[in-house]
């Protein structure tokens, strides 16, 4: 190797030796990106840089009048709903719902409750702070991949397993305690009622998604989105898909949230805002392709006075070794329905997305079958 490759090869592996101190050093406060707000910073640190190209290059820019995402009312005809669940599911991947049967006193207060405890001070959420996934059922960290993505995000998040083994009451933070069991089982519900519309959408009977253990795991992210100083530098979240099932996402209407539409059906194509719509719930699937996975990401938080806050219910099967893939009925060997993925366990899948951390790359293109 000659000198000039060999100080090359020296000051890339000094880059990113001081790079992983800075992001050891962040995670260390257990602090999370509220610390550095309460700190005073005015700007963002190195780690926080997302590449230009990954940036939005206009986030204020109006979205085409057919960027629409659906909104369904769950009250209506079942033979209707079961109707636009289908078009939507098809097209746009996310839409929301309302009258779907989850109290507004409980979202509000999940809600109030997710501000509540990022919002108290560093000492109080150390005792949370971890990244074992294996051995604690709550978890408060900033950036599940703060150590393996490229950049790290503006958002802080506590991560809560609560289905089929929930925690104790006491192992959740008391601001957490008095309300995550009871939004926890309303959201799950509301994700088994929309599992039997996807059924029914996809011509299968109204109980096969549910049989096959869709809605045995529910896992409650509660995501924390601090006003940012320098917010078109960074991102809340970074393009992605979700690796569950079925996501059922309650939000302020504080707004960050973007979803990609692909143009089908002669629709926009680009990034398009996904409004908030008071009491609805938005809904976002993954599927073998005939309904759409849609990719999505959150801008870093413009407002400067209020932080935005997110809930997730991440809807999936236990952690079973049972393989799960394109559904026999709705696929064949040949033609247009040829399964496009191959069968998975669960346990591999959640494995890879944690080695993986966020990236662009859809989780699902790993498993992808070679189509001759």
């Amino acid at each position: 190797m000659s000198m000039a490759n060999t100080n090359t090869v020296a000051v890339a592996w000094d880059g990113d030796h001081h790079r992983r101190r800075e992001l050891q050093a962040f995670d260390d406060t257990m602090a999370g990106v509220k610390g550095l707000v309460d700190s005073g910073a005015t700007s963002i640190p190195a780690i926080f840089h997302h590449p230009p190209a990954s940036l939005p290059q206009d986030p204020e820019a109006v979205t085409s009048p057919t960027a629409t995402i659906p909104v369904i009312d769950l009250a209506a005809p079942r033979e209707e709903v079961v109707g636009l669940v289908r078009a939507a599911a098809e097209t746009a991947g996310f839409f929301q719902v309302v009258n779907h049967g989850v109290p507004g006193e409980a979202m509000a207060a999940m809600l109030a409750a997710a501000r509540r405890f990022n919002e108290e001070p560093a000492e109080a959420k150390r005792t949370y702070y971890t990244r074992d996934t294996a051995t604690h059922k709550v978890r408060f960290y900033s950036n599940l991949d703060l150590f393996q993505s490229q950049a790290a995000s503006w958002r802080d998040t506590v991560f809560c397993d609560m289905a089929p083994e929930p925690p104790r009451p006491e192992e959740l933070p008391e601001a957490l305690r008095g309300v995550m069991f009871a939004y926890a089982d309303a959201a799950r519900e509301l994700a088994l009622r929309v599992f039997e519309l996807l059924s029914e959408s996809l011509g299968l009977a109204s109980g096969h998604l549910r049989e096959m253990g869709c809605g045995e795991s529910l896992k409650v992210a509660c995501n924390y989105y601090p006003p940012c100083p320098e917010p078109h530098l960074t991102l809340g979240n970074t393009r992605h898909t979700d690796p569950t099932f079925l996501t059922v996402l309650l939000q302020d209407a504080v707004g960050g949230l973007q979803v990609f539409l692909d143009g089908r059906g002669g629709g926009h194509r680009g990034w398009a805002n996904v409004p908030h719509v008071p009491g609805a719930l938005i809904i976002n699937l993954v599927s073998n392709g005939r309904l759409r996975s849609v990719e999505h990401r959150v801008l870093a938080n413009r407002n400067t006075d209020r932080a935005r806050v997110s809930v997730a219910a991440f809807v999936d099967v236990g952690r079973s070794m049972r393989l799960y893939g394109p559904i026999p009925q709705l696929t064949s060997p040949n033609g247009d329905n040829r399964p496009l993925y191959r069968s998975v366990t669960v346990e591999e899948f959640i494995a890879h997305f944690y080695k993986k951390g966020s990236e662009i790359r859809p989780r699902l293109d790993y498993f992808r079958l070679e189509q001759q």
